[in-house]
């Protein structure tokens, strides 16, 4: 396969995953790890791609939003390690706030504490928790269809009738000069109030997010610690400006 054939292969794979490993890369292409990364190095030097560690990823518009459905398919293993260390944060008699997201949907299955209270606008979400037999209570608002959350001026007054122990949110970039940003100021707002309404925060998030920039900001990354599954580029950098944890098993 020629370097421009193969490289454009990859972005199709890309395209169609959103996020891909070097050894499926190596696969897919017949080609060495070598060449895989040589190519990744390229296409990352002109803007195609993100290179992380172990694979790359598409680079994010600042307003792309993608749907509840695409966020569930990508890094799966990697947001069960870090929702099932998440849930160790939580203590019996807790009120916490767990945000509308795919990593924090998956702190679920781990909850087998019953004395607290969850308060979530997520509609996946809710069900879940019901099902667990977990005290729980969902915002009232309008339903944002594409990441099955609810936001709007009600779900914010509702919001802000709470007082939390913990909450845990998601979110679509971290940046060290940026902080945490996402795609919708909607959802920015419930989650700057829901930092703002807690005694600790947490922002649960894989490492695709780091060095990406959305379009409204949500908080400075001094605001909430990051639990998040691989120590990324710029490490120490981050480490003096938030509290991170990085969970590898």
């Amino acid at each position: 396969m020629l370097t421009e054939e193969r490289q454009q292969k990859i972005l199709e794979i890309l395209r169609k995953k959103g996020v891909v490993k070097i050894n499926e890369l190596v696969n897919l292409t017949d080609t060495s790890e070598s060449t895989i990364r040589r190519d990744l190095t390229y296409l990352e030097g002109i803007h195609e791609l993100k290179r992380i560690h172990g694979g790359a990823t598409l680079l994010k518009g600042r307003f792309n939003e993608p749907s509840y459905k695409e966020k569930q398919d990508q890094y799966i293993s990697e947001k069960s390690r870090i929702a099932k260390y998440a849930v160790t944060l939580i203590e019996e008699g807790d009120c916490i706030y767990l945000d509308a997201g795919t990593t924090t949907f998956n702190m679920i299955q781990y909850m087998d504490i019953k004395d607290i209270a969850v308060v979530t606008n997520g509609l996946k979400h809710i069900d879940a928790l019901v099902e667990r037999n977990i005290n729980a209570y969902i915002l009232g608002g309008s339903v944002k269809a594409r990441t099955k959350a609810v936001v709007g001026s009600n779900a914010l007054k509702n919001l802000e009738k709470f007082r939390f122990d913990k909450c845990f949110l998601g979110t679509n970039a971290i940046h060290l000069e940026y902080g945490f940003t996402t795609p919708d100021p909607e959802e920015a707002v419930l989650k700057e109030n829901a930092i703002q309404l807690s005694k600790e925060a947490f922002v649960l998030a894989d490492e695709s997010k780091f060095g990406e920039v959305a379009f409204i900001k949500i908080a400075d990354l001094k605001a909430a610690t990051i639990i998040t599954n691989s120590e990324v580029e710029d490490y120490e950098r981050y480490a003096k400006k938030t509290r991170l944890k990085v969970v590898t098993k």
